[in-house]
């Protein structure tokens, strides 16, 4: 699946963002840029919005469809069903979890095979997670200098209320299931729903 990999703070600044990954705990969150703004269509509004999260959790325009008609088929707020099932991303519970400062490097290491899921090897970055799901480092992977990247990255990013880490072996398990407050709080789920629901 391709990817964005063109500069990303030129892409930060075209969808209205200061910074993103992981925040430490002695730093402050500040994402929204500030300052003066062109007056945007409807259309541009929630077009941006449904770039913003692709962007942030890295889907590809195709996925990201899929995962709004799943959400779109769910009980519930289908804007928050879609942060739902974003969340729910391996590459993006492991992000969550502390180990990893972007979703961009949880995304490798799960490419590279060096996770497995409930015992079994998974390298699809895509995974759906449920709860009680555990995570773990391959044997070989605990070997591999990522594993020292990741202890102490778990030193300083606290992982939220539905996803905990364990820093003995640094595995992972899903608590519970997220909400849709859970999600990224720069995106505005209602102009995704509406820019679909058009469609």
């Amino acid at each position: 699946m391709s990817r964005y990999i063109g500069p990303v703070q030129k892409k930060l600044r075209s969808l209205g963002l200061e910074s993103y990954g992981s925040i430490r705990r002695d730093e402050k969150k500040n994402v929204a840029v500030m300052g003066r703004r062109r007056r945007v269509s409807n259309y541009g509004l929630q077009l941006k919005e449904k770039q913003k999260a692709r962007f942030l959790y890295g889907v590809q325009e195709k996925q990201f469809r899929k995962y709004y008609e799943r959400a779109l088929n769910m009980d519930g707020i289908t804007g928050d069903n879609l942060m739902i099932l974003l969340e729910r991303r391996l590459d993006n519970v492991l992000y969550r979890s502390g180990m990893f400062l972007t979703r961009r490097q949880s995304r490798q290491a799960v490419n590279h095979g060096h996770f497995q899921v409930n015992g079994q090897k998974v390298d699809i970055p895509s995974y759906q997670l449920k709860t009680g799901d555990h995570i773990t480092w391959t044997e070989k992977a605990t070997k591999n200098s990522l594993y020292q990247f990741a202890i102490e990255n778990s030193k300083t990013i606290a992982p939220p209320h539905w996803v905990s880490l364990d820093s003995n072996d640094m595995s992972v398990k899903v608590s519970t299931e997220p909400t849709g407050e859970d999600g990224e709080i720069v995106i505005d789920t209602v102009q995704i729903v509406e820019f679909y629901s058009k469609r």
